[in-house]
């Protein structure tokens, strides 16, 4: 998990990651979904974070991936991005 003080103040932070707990006050046996990021900490520093469940989608995701590689592509020298992305 990503404390709150690994965080720099006013961040942004797009927690993508997706955990189940146990939730014994819901339940026996019961879970609940929680993020890579220790939210309560984290929402004391950071400018903006995305909760879990609910803050990020399919769409944030491919995107999030799409821009590592346009950096890795440009990292390794340029490249052809466009072809790099016709990859995904």
């Amino acid at each position: 998990m990503v404390k709150g003080d690994w965080i720099k103040p006013g961040a942004t932070v797009i927690d993508v990651g997706i955990n189940r707990v146990p939730a014994p006050d819901k339940g026996e046996g019961k879970t609940k979904l929680v993020g890579d990021v220790d939210f309560a900490a984290a929402s004391r520093v950071a400018g903006w974070i995305t909760p879990v469940p609910g803050g990020v989608g399919p769409m944030t995701i491919a995107m999030l991936m799409a821009n590592t590689v346009v950096a890795a592509a440009r990292k390794a020298g340029g490249g052809d991005i466009a072809a790099a992305l016709s990859q995904l």
